[in-house]
């Protein structure tokens, strides 16, 4: 929801305004929803038109709604910029806001409000004063549900409900909690304009995913080429001996570094040697004493020459013996891909270098709004930006392939941004495909007049596995194989992207790079890891789809509490900035339409640091 508040000296900080935060709160109570965005803007209609073709073209947002500029006076214009806009018009819902206000004030005739849509937006003028953004706003209340998901693609059975209740019930108010499904769907696409695609569970999405990426059954292992340590080596700073020398008195008749050469030389058991922590220890001493367990007795020209031994020394006292910590020819580890820090070190301390064959992967986001972030000829130039947003799946997506341990020497990324047509769609994909194992692609995958994904893969001889998954965020998202390259059309709403990225793509990622290195997947480890964890929210109205929320995580006398990042619309990025987990919400039931404070549900983990707070 947006909800712009028009007016010069509310704009310029000469006066306060009251209706347009009135408002948000009237929406938030009413509509149950927190993602309300607030916006002052000067009486200028260039600057309004942008603002809302910003709102819904852009943010895509369910609903703007104005206060002030509906009047007489000269610089009252929101209604020119509104009816400019909007592609149909919504003459009832005016004429029920007049009449309400008529009841009132005799003075209401000089509204001149428009209501209508912008493509799947709602646009509704309210008056400039509290009172009258208070009357106009009950008088349509109880129908902007049913008229929002009238918008909604996937509320198909909100509506259907909807209708059977009015229908049962005769003409009354549009219960709030309601869902809509177009009644004439008959999931055949077609004439009834709905996808084709039948609705797979995410885990049998995955599945058939894992199934059409090659793996090898043999895991590959890694073999010491050494012993480590190649010597004996001291555990501690303190001083090499012979065992059966005892304690007492030793005259200390040299140093030992750690990098020196073993000293060969014999010496008797009143000798000792001083020695550091790793050093190798001299062939004929037997023991170390730490230097904790010694007296200093007398130096010579600022090096120690005589020490007393306190502690009985033993055979083998702090010695690491020759391949103690690992032998030639051992086992070192069965590898797993990407590789990490411990694998790296490992391979370093056998003297191995890392050789990977690498993952290549496409990053393409399509969209002909879509702009380069750090396009500074753009950004200076206001008229270009009308329409248009600045790229952030390409970037998103690139990072989290990295942040997930995908290396430079692992996996090399090309990136892309493709114009909303068939034919550079087309042309940028088959030059992908054979020459890259993986395509992320954002964007074009629903029902759109723009939306090239799906007919492009069929042209180009891709087995389209699947279209549609029953989860939100992330409905439209596809998948397709070809001999070589496999290809994930994700949606192009950022948190979407988002979702189906560590759902879909980083599981496929991760067994790919796997059996490219002849090795056989980590097949628990290949998707996020899960916990158990309790819901801290009051309250959390479930969808009819099963939901995955983003939630951070809260630590409370050792208990997991996931709390919800704010409104979860999809195109919202800002709700995964603090996200720890993605939060597995149950689908919405008749007997179960909600779920509450202590709820326990499974999430996915995100990121290492999952805990944002200990309490």
């Amino acid at each position: 929801m947006e909800t712009p508040a028009v007016s010069d000296s509310c704009a310029a900080g000469k006066a306060t305004d009251t209706s347009g935060p009135h408002l948000v709160e009237l929406i938030k109570q009413s509509l149950k929803t927190d993602t309300v965005n607030y916006l002052l803007i000067p009486d200028e209609e260039d600057l309004i038109k942008q603002s809302l073709i910003y709102a819904c073209d852009v943010l895509k947002v369910r609903a703007v709604f104005t206060t002030g500029g509906t009047g007489f006076a000269p610089r009252d214009v929101t209604p020119e910029a509104t009816r400019a806009i909007i592609t149909k018009e919504a003459p009832q819902l005016t004429l029920a806001m007049t009449l309400c206000s008529l009841e009132k004030t005799k003075f209401a005739v000089l509204s001149r409000a428009v209501c209508g849509v912008r493509n799947k937006t709602l646009v509704v003028n309210f008056p400039g004063s509290k009172k009258a953004v208070g009357e106009c706003f009950q008088s349509i209340v109880d129908v902007l549900p049913h008229l929002l998901n009238l918008l909604s693609e996937g509320e198909i059975e909100r509506v259907r409900e909807t209708h059977r209740k009015v229908q049962a019930t005769g003409d009354g108010p549009v219960p709030q909690e309601v869902y809509h499904v177009c009644p004439h769907a008959t999931g055949k696409g077609g004439d009834d304009r709905n996808s084709p695609f039948p609705m797979i569970d995410v885990d049998d999405a995955l599945r058939q995913i894992l199934a059409t990426i090659p793996s090898v059954q043999t895991a590959r292992k890694q073999l010491s080429r050494v012993n480590i340590p190649p010597f004996r080596a001291s555990i501690k700073d303190g001083y090499a001996l012979k065992s059966i020398g005892g304690k007492g008195m030793k005259k200390v008749i040299g140093y030992i570094s750690a990098g020196d050469a073993i000293v060969q030389t014999n010496f008797t058991i009143d000798e000792c040697y001083k020695i550091n922590t790793g050093a190798p220890v001299p062939q004929h001493a037997d023991a170390i004493i730490q230097v904790e367990d010694t007296k200093l007795v007398s130096r010579k020209n600022d090096y120690e020459s005589i020490v007393e031994i306190l502690a009985e020394p033993s055979a083998s006292l702090d010695i690491r013996s020759i391949g103690s910590d690992l032998r030639m020819s051992e086992e070192v580890f069965q590898y797993r891909f990407p590789l990490d820090a411990c694998q790296r070190a490992l391979l370093a301390a056998v003297g191995e270098k890392a050789s990977v064959v690498k993952l290549k992967v496409a990053i393409i986001s399509t969209g002909d709004e879509l702009l380069h972030p750090y396009d500074t000829s753009a950004a200076a130039d206001a008229s270009s930006l009308e329409g248009k947003i600045f790229d952030s799946n390409t970037t998103m997506l690139v990072a989290l392939v990295r942040q997930c341990g995908f290396t430079e020497d692992q996996c090399e990324i090309q990136q892309r941004v493709v114009k909303d047509d068939f034919e550079s769609l087309k042309a940028e994909i088959e030059s992908l495909t054979g020459a890259v194992h993986v395509i992320i692609c954002t964007g074009g995958v629903s029902m759109g007049d723009k939306d090239f994904v799906k007919p492009v893969l069929k042209a180009l001889n891709y087995e389209l596995i699947f279209g549609r998954v029953n989860m939100k965020p992330g409905k439209p998202c596809a998948y397709a194989t070809s001999k070589v390259t496999k290809f994930f059309g994700l949606p192009g709403n950022p948190v979407s992207a988002f979702v189906t990225f560590h759902l879909f793509a980083l599981p496929a990622l991760r067994q790919y790079l796997a059996t490219l290195n002849e090795t056989a997947p980590n097949a628990a480890k290949a998707s996020l890891p899960m916990i158990t964890v309790e819901l801290l929210d009051a309250k959390y109205v479930l969808d009819p789809r099963p939901e995955y929320a983003r939630a951070s995580i809260v630590s409370r006398n050792g208990k997991l509490l996931a709390s919800i990042t704010g409104g979860q619309i999809s195109s919202r990025l800002k709700s995964t900035v603090e996200a720890d987990v993605l939060l597995e919400l149950p689908a919405r039931t008749e007997t179960k339409p909600y779920i509450t404070a202590g709820t326990p549900l499974k999430a996915l983990v995100l990121r290492s640091d999952f805990i944002s707070r200990y309490e």
